[in-house]
């Protein structure tokens, strides 16, 4: 669909018999507030249904405390929705500018030297939305901050000194109070750039602050006392992006409603299908969530905190179907109404639905809140004699290792495991995209792909993760299989120039997924991250300086250190291969004889790297392997040495792979330059060749009429030397 370009400031009315009030021109402000009107009630049914914000026999903190923060909360979740859709709206579904214009040298930084371009109307909407928004939730993770030391203390609220010493030991010592100070600096960071930024890539950047702030509470939910906590964080991590995502894009829907005019279809277009896959997350991580918690279905029906949970499927699923009316009803009919009257009843449908969605939205965040603060019906915590591994790792020890277990022993980690399936959907889809307009695309690299995919998966959730949390050996196969292993297949794969394919230029001046790719190759920084030297210099480097500092116990202990791992070093992986053998476009390319000489060093380097491992003595990490335990398998440092022989082979052979593809990439470059200067020479009949010798013959000539001093003899201008002749 191609975007239309308003006209002007103020879009015009739908209709001359639109009615105000009937939602044809937009939702006004006065219905805004019902979505949090509706927020505050659901909270409230849900707190009297579940009983959690009752009176405590033991260190009541009284009922400001017990009333006051999950209202908090509230307002702080919803404030930070309406942030996220903000910027969302903001950085790639509204233009920026009212009028659209070639992008030049300074488009993007919000300065030039003539007059700035007038913004946008629904743009401007959408960054008053986030400056105020994040100006709420700022003072709302504050009233949290205070209310949950209040609530854990189990004492009323004070201005007494000893009360302000506590509460400052609390929000700097306590991982809850650590946890929501995090969330306040955040939301001070992000408030303060909304005010300051007009450029997109600064508002991108405000973007990922304000999702890093979801991070937080997922760490300090119910999902610390979950008996699987990685995979309940990671689900609840999920589920409340996904929410925030959803709900913030309706609020920022809401708002410029009646700024968008004839963009109304483009912007709905857009959004349902970011809706979409927050949809699927939402549902299956909601799914995910709810099972770790409630582990029988008498619990699920018969408890309170079951019964809620079956009150926000029901609204999910409500949501659901608006959604689907969205895509398969609303929107083909936006711009093919035919009378004014036909215009008014279907936009006044669309707003109709939008703000139904707020409403059941607001309803369910109250819901959410309400199960925050209830128990569930079973809390699993660790056994009355947990074993060494199981302090330390969260889990029990896995059985001795064999090889069939490598395959059958698995634990999911939902976060890596949505990645991967969101990626290949979004594959599958520009690959269905470019069928359907009649383009073909390798099927290899479909198979690449998804092969990577796949291995990705096992990697994070199969027997290399299950064992590599217990085992040195097992965690070093973990690791060179996510730097070598499912980076070579997703290289292959080729996802950029799929999307770049696949995905249709925006001419509105707004930017989409296949702008923000666009910009992020030819940005400064992939010149640097991407560039051979630095490339083979991180893919190397980052061993030393990941096992022989800190930061390797902090990935084995910490739940945030292990998923940060995995991704640095997939990344780190991927990048180093790109460089190497990838067909996607880059800033730059290294000359073959380079890139050869880059893997042979790389080889060094992990041979190096393996041998010091199988000669050391000192265990590194010696206080997690070295108290793990295990009635099974070799001692730690024999574990150790065997994780060096690991990385030296399995870190090798992919490697020789590589510099096998880039000598037959090389091959390859030669046989098409020989073929092209062929092409060229029969096209001028050797005209290259015959300017050669033109060039000798006119070399020859001069030499002849040079004078030539005693004793050197004089040649006839015609003869010749034997080597002039050849």
């Amino acid at each position: 669909m191609s975007p239309l370009k308003p006209a002007s400031t103020t879009p015009p009315r739908a209709s001359a018999d639109a009615v105000p009030g009937t939602f044809a021109d937009g939702i006004r402000p006065p219905w805004w507030w019902l979505g949090l009107a509706a927020t505050v009630a659901g909270l409230v049914a849900a707190l009297l249904f579940t009983g959690a914000a009752g009176a405590r026999q033991l260190a009541d903190p009284g009922a400001l405390t017990r009333w006051g923060l999950p209202v908090a909360i509230a307002v702080q979740n919803v404030s930070l929705a309406a942030v996220v859709g903000a910027l969302v709206f903001a950085v790639v579904i509204l233009p920026k500018d009212l009028k659209p214009h070639r992008p030049g040298k300074n488009r993007d930084r919000g300065w030039e030297h003539h007059t700035p371009r007038p913004e946008h109307p629904a743009f401007s909407a959408v960054m008053t939305l986030a400056t105020a928004a994040g100006a709420v939730w700022t003072l709302a993770a504050v009233a949290v901050l205070v209310f949950s030391y209040s609530d854990a203390a189990g004492v009323p609220l004070s201005g007494t000194a000893d009360y302000s010493n506590q509460l400052v030991f609390f929000m700097t010592n306590l991982p809850i109070g650590q946890a929501w100070l995090c969330v306040t600096i955040g939301a001070a960071i992000v408030t303060t750039l909304c005010f300051g930024l007009r450029s997109l890539g600064g508002l991108a950047a405000t973007l990922v602050i304000a999702l890093l702030a979801f991070v937080p509470q997922a760490l300090i939910g119910h999902s610390a006392a979950s008996a699987d906590h990685n995979g309940a964080v990671n689900s609840l991590l999920l589920h409340i992006v996904g929410v925030s995502l959803w709900l913030g894009g309706i609020i920022a829907l809401v708002v410029v409603s009646g700024k968008l005019g004839p963009l109304t279809g483009v912007v709905l277009k857009r959004f349902s299908a970011l809706a979409l896959y927050a949809f699927a997350g939402v549902a299956a991580s909601g799914v995910v969530n709810g099972a770790i918690r409630v582990t029988t279905w008498h619990d699920l029906f018969y408890s309170t905190y079951g019964q809620l949970l079956l009150a926000k499927a029901v609204a999910t699923i409500l949501l659901g179907v608006i959604g689907y009316m969205h895509r398969s009803w609303i929107i083909p009919r936006l711009g093919k109404e035919k009378t004014g009257t036909t215009v008014a009843r279907t936009r006044r449908l669309l707003w109709q639905l939008v703000f139904g969605e707020l409403l059941i939205m607001g309803v369910t965040s109250g819901f959410a809140v309400a199960l925050s603060r209830s128990a569930p019906p079973q809390t699993a915590q660790l056994g009355e004699n947990p074993s060494p591994a199981e302090i330390l790792t969260g889990y029990p020890l896995p059985p001795e290792l064999t090889a069939s277990r490598w395959f059958t022993e698995w634990r999911l980690d939902w976060l890596w495991l949505a990645v991967c399936l969101f990626l290949g959907a979004a594959y599958i889809a520009g690959l269905v995209k470019l069928r359907r307009r009649g383009d073909t695309w390798p099927v290899l690299r479909t198979v690449s792909w998804l092969a990577g995919l796949l291995a990705l998966i096992y990697i994070t959730s199969g027997g290399a993760a299950v064992y590599g949390a217990v085992l040195f050996s097992a965690h070093m196969v973990e690791h060179m299989a996510l730097m070598v292993v499912s980076p070579l297949l997703l290289v292959l794969g080729c996802p950029v120039t799929l999307a770049l394919h696949a995905l249709t230029p925006r001419g509105d001046g707004s930017r989409g997924l296949r702008e923000w790719i666009l910009v992020l190759v030819h940005s400064r920084f992939s010149q640097v991250v991407t560039h051979p030297l630095f490339a083979a210099a991180n893919f190397a480097g980052s061993l030393i300086i990941f096992y022989y500092s800190g930061l390797f116990d902090f990935a084995m202990r910490d739940h945030v250190g292990h998923e940060l791992m995995i991704l640095h070093f997939t990344i780190t992986g991927y990048i180093f291969v790109l460089s190497m053998i990838g067909a996607d476009p880059l800033p730059r390319r290294a000359p073959y004889p380079m890139r050869l000489l880059l893997l042979l060093a790389t080889m060094a380097f992990h041979a190096f790297f393996g041998v010091s491992l199988m000669m050391s003595t000192a265990l590194l990490a010696g206080d997690y392997f070295g108290n793990m335990g295990r009635a099974w398998g070799g001692s730690a440092i024999a574990d150790q040495q065997l994780a060096g022989g690991i990385a030296w082979g399995v870190g090798e052979f992919p490697t020789l792979l590589i510099a096998l593809g880039v000598a037959i990439m090389w091959s390859r470059a030669d046989a098409r330059e020989t073929k092209r200067t062929d092409r060229a020479a029969d096209r001028n009949n050797d005209a290259e060749l015959g300017a050669y010798n033109d060039m000798f013959a006119q070399l020859a000539a001069r030499d002849a009429t040079v004078p030539r001093g005693p004793g050197v003899p004089v040649r006839h201008p015609h003869e010749t030397t034997p080597g002039e002749q050849k």
